[in-house]
């Protein structure tokens, strides 16, 4: 019997549909693949364009139509056995004039089993076959200005002038040149004239020192007369101007040219290829309020460059303007108190979280971004070239131990245990050794050493304990809470202080800190006194200690008072923001107010920071705080407020950390004073021990510190 065979199997090339293909590529369109895109082109278009211009074409069609987002649709399709056609609809979404919307075509064939497109300029836009092109004509509004918030500015663009000397030009043998140029630089820049004469002294030969940039109307007289002296600069440019040699330049930030790799994302949003945009701080955080809304009209050029139609077209609108919490010649008074220290400053309005300052140090010149300023380069490599990172907001980014100034959380967290008065008392000796085999010694114990005389604090009650900074009382309860099973009883209440969460204070980069959990006896009485593992920002330390003044209440720290846009709609504008209550009673908190008085106002031995504040006539409460660094000298805290009750000047809340500075009470607590003084009385009054004069320091070679105006309004006492 012969086997029948199964008749042979019949194989059909199917041969996919052209709307797979068409709607493959106008998805790669709407996700810019471009390549891929050229790679569906028939052997015959991808003769008559390179992958490089076909990509361009596409690229330069976006960036003039300031594309943002792209819509496509099929809409019909005809076909044959070698041939195809596909409808669709392009509906480009722009940032200047709107939507644009056509319907266009596409032509495919078959190419070896496939689909191929023969493309053609009119599959963009219908008006761009044959070659036309798109071409924006862009109407830039100038930028908007920020303000302190008495309207004095901060940044604006003005004519302005740059001022420097080239010291190799100097003859400082020659009278004149002592008698005539150095007090006309000295006039125009703010640095002192026995400042300049050591810069030129010591100035490596060939060296150019730049010394700030001023208005070009502020002081023309001078400035024509400085002219004229082969040594000075006085050189005019016309750009963003940063007054007083950048006031708050990490809240205000900078603007400066886009990038190369930016080009594409910006020229979309209606910005020009020579445009400057916000990079730090506020320049950055209200990009879209100051760059205010490119206007343009879209035209379609023809291969020769001339225009055959008009797409669409949009009016520009104004920048809007910022006005700042901050007081212009306050802010200048609060960069000169810290100067010559790394560290930094933060004063916040105690009963509304207004930022009034907020000091970085070393500080930075925000003019130095702006390539028009002769002196931008030499500005620029001194601000990229210092080890100390000036661009580093040691204000909101620094995180640091917090040392004897967190004895007020302690405290806290004592008094609301239950197992602690104001009145417990505890007997302060030089050596702590309730933890066997792990002594501890106090400050004072350090002070013997050194000095021979410094006793043991003695007995004291826990107010007391706050106010002279007693050591061995706090790790005495750091342990003694830990031991009765509430481990996490001075964690938990720095939490409730805000530390270890951001402030919320926009505008800047912040960081949060670090409030760890004590899992040993050890962690314990570390936490307890500031140190081991725990880490705070300033403005975090100002936020609390605003609360301990103002009666409990945290608020959000807010740099923006408000924001203006054209025909004055205000968007943004400042009003208080509560953020959460302190966990501790009215009378504990009360008890912890006269304790920090007494920080400042019990004569010495008791009060740490008596020395510092007893000539001070004004009504303060604080705490010194001296905490081990990593390397060198210990950092100098000081954190305090005011309780004057002036409608004129409200209440203020001060943090002070000066780096690797020393002790608090040597250090923080004369430069929070300068502050108060600065504040209340548009001055300094008493020159810190490290100066000669107001704003010059004893060091060898005087550091360049810019002197303010006084403070309108207020008057010496």
């Amino acid at each position: 019997m012969v086997a029948t065979l199964p008749p042979p199997e019949s194989y059909i090339t199917r041969i996919p549909d052209a709307e797979i293909t068409a709607s493959a590529f106008l998805n790669a369109w709407e996700n810019e693949e471009y390549a891929g895109m050229y790679s569906m082109l028939n052997s015959a278009s991808q003769a008559a364009i390179s992958q490089e211009d076909f990509e361009k074409y596409y690229n330069d069609a976006a960036i003039q139509s300031t594309l943002t987002e792209l819509e496509t649709e099929l809409i019909d399709k005809s076909s044959s056995h070698q041939q195809a056609e596909v409808g669709y609809r392009v509906k480009m979404h722009t940032s200047l004039i709107g939507d644009i919307i056509r319907d266009t075509r596409m032509r495919l064939e078959q190419v070896d089993a496939q689909w191929k497109i023969l493309w053609e300029p009119g599959m963009i836009l219908p008006e761009l076959a044959g070659g036309n092109y798109l071409r924006m004509d862009l109407e830039i509004p100038g930028r908007g200005n920020i303000y302190d918030r008495n309207g004095n500015p901060l940044a604006h663009q003005i004519e302005a002038a740059a001022i420097g000397v080239w010291p190799d030009f100097v003859d400082l043998t020659d009278d004149q040149s002592i008698k005539g140029l150095l007090p006309l630089l000295s006039g125009l820049s703010g640095v002192r004239t026995d400042t300049l004469l050591t810069m030129i002294e010591e100035a490596v030969p060939g060296t150019y020192l730049a010394l700030g940039e001023i208005p070009a109307d502020q002081d023309p007289y001078r400035l024509d007369l400085l002219s004229k002296w082969n040594a000075a600069v006085t050189a005019r440019y016309n750009s963003r101007f940063y007054d007083g040699n950048g006031a708050a330049p990490h809240l205000v930030g900078y603007i400066s040219a886009l990038q190369e790799d930016e080009l594409d994302e910006y020229r979309r949003l209606g910005y020009q290829s020579d445009a400057k945009v916000g990079r730090k701080g506020l320049e950055l955080w209200g990009e879209e309020i100051l760059a205010g809304k490119s206007g343009g009209s879209l035209y379609v050029f023809n291969p020769e460059g001339k225009p055959v139609a008009e797409l669409g077209s949009s009016p520009s609108q104004p920048a809007g303007e910022i006005y700042t919490t901050l007081e212009g010649d306050f802010q200048r008074g609060v960069q000169n108190a810290i100067s010559g220290f790394t560290g930094a400053v933060v004063v916040l309005e105690r009963d509304t979280g207004r930022v009034l300052a907020l000091a970085s140090s070393p500080g930075f010149d925000s003019n130095a971004f702006q390539t028009e300023n002769y002196n931008w380069n030499t500005q620029l490599n001194e601000i990229l070239n210092n080890s100390q990172n000036p661009q580093f907001n040691r204000a909101t980014q620094g995180q640091y131990p917090l040392g004897s100034v967190f004895k007020l959380i302690t405290i806290s967290a004592g008094l609301e245990s239950g197992r602690y008065t104001p009145e417990t008392q505890y007997q302060c000796e030089y050596v702590f050794d309730e933890l066997e085999g792990f002594p501890r010694y106090d400050w004072t114990y350090d002070h013997f050493q050194e000095d021979g005389v410094t006793q043991p604090s003695g007995l004291l009650t826990l107010s007391q304990g706050l106010m002279r900074s007693c050591n061995p009382f706090f790790w005495h309860i750091g342990l003694d809470l830990y031991d009765q099973g509430m481990t996490t009883a001075i964690s938990d209440m720095s939490r409730g202080f805000g530390l270890g969460s951001l402030t919320g204070i926009e505008v800047v980069d912040e960081e949060s800190g670090s409030i760890p959990d004590p899992v040993s006896q050890v962690d314990a009485i570390n936490l307890a006194i500031g140190q081991g593992d725990m880490t705070v920002t300033p403005i975090q330390v100002a936020r609390f200690v605003a609360a301990l003044g103002n009666g409990g209440t945290l608020y959000r720290p807010q740099a923006i008072e408000r924001a203006i846009q054209p025909g004055g709609e205000v968007t943004e504008e400042f009003s208080p923001e509560v953020q959460g209550t302190l966990p501790i009673s009215p009378a504990n908190l009360k008890a912890i107010q006269e304790a920090m008085v007494g920080v400042v106002r019990s004569q010495k031995p008791l009060g740490t920071a008596y020395l510092p504040f007893r000539d001070l006539d004004i009504n303060v409460a604080g705490k010194t705080g001296t905490a081990t660094s990593q390397t060198g000298d210990p950092h100098a805290w000081f954190a305090g407020y005011t309780f004057e009750g002036r409608q004129d000047r409200p209440d203020i809340a001060v943090a002070v950390i000066a780096e690797s500075a020393g002790e608090g009470s040597e250090i923080a607590a004369p430069i929070f004073r300068r502050v108060l003084e600065l504040y209340y009385y548009g001055k300094p009054l008493r020159t810190y021990r490290w100066e000669s004069t107001f704003d010059v320091t004893r060091s060898p070679t005087p550091l360049i510190i810019f002197t303010p105006t006084s403070v309108p309004g207020l008057t010496s006492p």
